[in-house]
């Protein structure tokens, strides 16, 4: 199937890439209805224990080679194992950090799951394939050799960036929905965390803006930016933007640098729920699971599918 989507081109090639991502779902599913509920503190911060696995078996597995369970037993409370995860190819500098983040994220998990009783682990595809398949959805045509976010810092990088900023923008809509102070306290504790760790890795990739990113005729800034096009194409909301942009759009007007993504009073951009399903499902649409989410999301948010 991946030899048939590599060989279509233009439409025929976004269509086909389309309904192989969705396909990535190899779990039967239904698409369940809109409810009436309305989400409360644990359900928001529920809905962002998700983000941290999904972001912590990424770095787990690219450090380590081996799941989050590997480092604190028990912690998927008997979650599935992820998909395709694989340790990276990395430098020792990014590699430090990655090991870094990825403890990190074992307290996020942690810090939620005492908050709200948390939820097992949801079955997460982290493979080569699917990064191959969003990056040539982003870049709009299929690259070849296919692109491995393993291969390299600089794949990890750029595939990192792409999950990591929905956790940010995440954090940043929910926290504004939250009611209690403790839940408050906990929402904001992980922002500042997570921000961090985008910023680490953007302004990362910002010093290699201008490297191509071998074999292919782009730059690591072309790639970060038809990335970020391409998940604000299929989020229809919310917005993020690429690590050198128009003056115009730059702090200020005054810089093209775009360390990090900001509106124009230079605040965070935020994200709901549904947006970010939208995008990690891969599908366009919060209720049809897929992507890095094969069986769905957990929690009341996604698994009721509330339209947020």
């Amino acid at each position: 199937m991946k030899l048939a989507v590599m060989a279509t081109t233009s439409a025929s090639y976004f269509s086909a890439a389309f309904v192989f991502l969705v396909a990535l779902n190899f779990l039967s599913f239904q698409v369940i209805t809109a409810s009436g509920h309305a989400p409360n503190d644990s359900d928001y911060l529920g809905f962002m224990l998700n983000l941290e696995y999904l972001d912590g078996e990424f770095y787990s597995y690219g450090v380590f080679g081996n799941d989050l369970d590997s480092i604190s037993p028990n912690l998927s409370q008997g979650g599935p194992r992820p998909i395709g995860g694989q340790k990276a190819n990395l430098d020792p500098l990014v590699t430090e950090i990655i090991k870094e983040f990825a403890y990190e994220q074992v307290g996020h998990i942690r810090a939620i799951t005492q908050a709200t009783g948390g939820f097992p682990r949801p079955l997460i595809n982290i493979s080569r394939a699917l990064f191959s398949l969003l990056v040539d959805l982003a870049v709009g045509y299929p690259l070849l050799p296919p692109f491995d976010p393993y291969a390299n810092t600089v794949n990890y990088l750029i595939a990192a960036q792409a999950l990591n900023y929905d956790g940010v923008v995440g954090y940043v809509y929910i926290n504004a929905n939250l009611n209690t102070d403790a839940a408050n306290r906990l929402g904001a504790s992980l922002l500042g965390t997570k921000a961090g760790q985008n910023a680490v890795v953007r302004a990362l990739l910002y010093e290699r803006a201008n490297q191509t990113v071998a074999p292919y005729n782009l730059t690591v800034a072309n790639i970060v930016s038809r990335i970020a096009e391409f998940g604000n194409k299929v989020a229809r909301g919310g917005l993020e933007e690429g690590i050198i942009v128009p003056i115009t759009l730059g702090a200020e007007n005054r810089t093209v640098t775009n360390v990090l993504s900001a509106d124009t009073n230079s605040l965070s951009y935020a994200r709901t729920p549904g947006e970010i399903l939208r995008i990690l499902y891969g599908t366009g649409n919060e209720c049809v699971p897929g992507g890095f989410f094969p069986a769905r999301a957990n929690g009341q948010i996604a698994r009721t599918c509330i339209t947020i």
